[in-house]
């Protein structure tokens, strides 16, 4: 979520010390990566983290969660944010660690 919200932040986030974030579920900092990229964000992969550019003005797109939940969710959020539709290829995965999260997205908008 932290790479969300950097893409609405003003000005340079700079995430690093989170190598670890490589031999999760999918390599979480390519996966957020690119499908932010894909989204219109200004962001940069680091050995460790990943650098955001803010704001910018995220787009819909078609996006792969990697059937990684908490990349899934990351998305979820951003597709809120976004102008136009997104569909996140595999979501259900969403539901290994946070079931009815669907829903409750659904009744923010």
């Amino acid at each position: 979520f932290i790479a969300v919200a950097a893409t609405q932040a003003q000005g340079k986030t700079v995430v690093g010390g989170a190598k670890e974030l490589r031999v999760k579920e999918t390599d979480r900092i390519k996966a957020i990566v690119s499908e932010l990229k894909k989204m219109g964000a200004d962001i940069k992969e680091k050995e460790d983290g990943f650098i955001v550019e803010g704001p910018s003005k995220l787009k819909g797109a078609v996006c792969e969660s990697y059937n990684d939940h908490r990349i899934a969710m990351s998305l979820a959020v951003a597709a809120l944010l976004a102008e136009g539709k997104t569909v996140i290829k595999n979501s259900e995965c969403i539901d290994i660690s946070f079931p009815g999260f669907e829903k409750i997205l659904q009744n923010l908008i």
